[in-house]
């Protein structure tokens, strides 16, 4: 497999990264066939193996995405465009610092936006807090899970 068709796959996973945090884009199911498309150009063990577990990760975290309450981003004040950054943030934070990055980025944005919105540390930490409960732990299970995929997929790629 040559390095222009798997910039496209890194494309389209990053695609799907970021589908994640846009309503309506299934960014679970472009990470999916990013991986599927990478496995089934090269048969290996490997590639098979990473397709498999980001399988079962990403039906799990469909599960996960059932269990949790559904909650109206509207009830929580956060609009689109900062949830999208803050997903954005999460991503960042990933590369940053490895798995837990990702929630401090998410949390940390929208605790900056709040801040500033709302001018104390007190209300800004309750604005937050409601936002979380809204839809943070969604997001952050379904962006989490494609991070997950994503990072099996790119250790695979350079590490095999």
């Amino acid at each position: 497999m040559g390095t222009p068709q798997l910039l496209l796959i890194g494309a389209v996973m990053l695609l799907g990264l970021l589908g994640v945090l846009v309503p309506g884009v299934p960014g679970s199911l472009l990470c999916w066939s990013a991986v599927l498309w990478w496995a089934t150009n090269l048969h290996t063990t490997l590639t098979w193996a990473v397709l498999a577990t980001a399988t079962g990760l990403l039906a799990l975290n469909q599960v996960i995405q059932w269990l949790l309450p559904a909650r109206r981003i509207r009830d929580s004040g956060l609009s689109w465009r900062n949830l999208f950054a803050a997903g954005s943030a999460a991503i960042a934070g990933f590369v940053v610092l490895p798995v837990i990055g990702a929630p401090i980025g998410f949390v940390t944005y929208i605790y900056a936006v709040e801040r500033v919105r709302l001018g104390t540390h007190g209300a800004a930490w309750t604005a937050t807090r409601t936002a979380m409960r809204a839809i943070g732990r969604s997001v952050l299970a379904e962006l989490f899970s494609c991070l997950l995929v994503a990072g099996a997929w790119l250790g695979a790629v350079l590490f095999a």
